[in-house]
């Protein structure tokens, strides 16, 4: 009875399908459950190569609805047959099998990237083929993949315009028919036309196009720069003044001197200086008038020398002889008249300096034998 409910009772998976990807290979189907009340059921998968007698398991015992064949060495250009199997408690159901070929069947994917980029007033576009399960592109497989470009403009208005498209099987191409300072999109996908399949779009890619600049937008932005540099600099020196008086506030404040503190020290200053200016002047009037004081003594001992060496020797004390008195200077005034002797007695008084006077010397009378 086991064998007979084996044979015929246990359901096998329906609804296989495979699931493919470039290289990348899914082996999915369905079961119903309700056959198997609350036993859980394991399924198996086999494929065999054609002209291959001999089966390969890929998946054993497992509970999931499907199976990966990706890893399992598939020659995208070979034909094999893939097969599944219900198992529950020891029970095994019939197989079922579907035929597959990668090469026909095996979808491609769109371009793995998309760059776009602006030179000027042309648009370029940078595409990175669909990569393999070894991340490799999948012109290995497919030596005449292409790609179909579908752009257009994007109007402002937010309202549709006309798609343009082209094909080409480089990876780096330019449009060079478009529009200056227009915003266009992009969507590309692959293709291959020996079993007619191609690729779903990639997302829309959009750039604005560049072109010369007018002459009034660089006169606009470099009267903008212009004056936000003003603005700039001046904001700066209005912040450094005014971080500078609240430091000054701060650390240095303005304290001003009592009213009745200055009435005291300035006049004592202008005093201090008035009679320095007096002093300074009167001590080089002192330096002249003993400098010439001096020189008039020496010359009068010098005539006394010269006089007494042609006489006999005798002195009288008695007499003078007032054709042969020389005037010798007795005062300040005598020899430098243009001094004024009020000023050097204030200058005396003022700077506390006792000025003696000078008394001159008494006259000497040459007598003549």
């Amino acid at each position: 009875q086991t064998c007979s409910f084996s044979e015929a009772g246990l359901t096998p998976p329906h609804d296989l399908f495979m699931l493919t990807l470039n290289t990348n290979y899914t082996l999915t189907w369905d079961w119903d459950q309700s056959a198997a009340g609350s036993d859980s059921a394991t399924f198996t998968v086999q494929y065999l190569k054609k002209r291959n007698p001999k089966w390969t398991t890929v998946c054993a015992e497992t509970s999931g609805r499907s199976c990966d064949l990706t890893r399992s060495g598939l020659n995208y250009l070979g034909l094999y047959t893939v097969r599944v199997q219900t198992n529950l408690n020891g029970s095994h159901s019939v197989w079922k099998s579907i035929q597959f070929c990668p090469d026909k069947d095996a979808a491609i994917g769109p371009p793995s990237k998309v760059r776009l980029g602006v030179s000027g007033s042309t648009l370029d576009i940078f595409i990175t083929d669909p990569q393999n399960s070894s991340n490799n592109s999948m012109k290995e497989q497919l030596h005449k993949l292409y790609y179909e470009i579908v752009y257009w403009e994007q109007p402002e208005d937010g309202k549709g315009s006309m798609t343009m498209t082209m094909t080409t099987d480089v990876t780096i191409l330019t449009l060079s028919e478009v529009e200056p300072w227009t915003r266009y999109c992009v969507q590309i996908r692959s293709r291959d036309d020996f079993y007619n399949k191609s690729s779903t779009f990639t997302p829309p890619l959009c750039i604005q196009t560049e072109g010369v600049v007018p002459w009034w937008k660089i006169f606009l932005f470099f009267l903008l720069s212009l004056v936000s540099c003003f603005l700039v600099v001046l904001l700066f020196l209005y912040g450094s003044h005014h971080c500078f008086h609240v430091c000054k506030a701060t650390f240095l404040p303005n304290e001003k001197l009592p009213s009745y503190f200055k009435e005291l020290l300035i006049p004592n200053i202008i005093n201090i200086l008035v009679d320095s200016v007096f002093l300074c002047n009167w001590l080089f009037v002192d330096i002249c008038v003993l400098t010439e004081y001096f020189s008039v003594c020496s010359g009068r001992h010098s005539r006394q020398n010269s006089s007494s060496s042609g006489d006999s020797g005798v002195y009288s004390a008695g007499g003078n002889s007032a054709g042969l008195q020389p005037k010798v200077a007795l005062t300040f005034t005598d020899v430098n008249p243009t001094f004024n002797s009020e000023k050097l007695n204030m200058l005396s008084m003022n700077s506390e300096i006792k000025v003696s006077p000078i008394v001159p010397d008494e006259g000497v009378e040459d007598i003549e034998v």
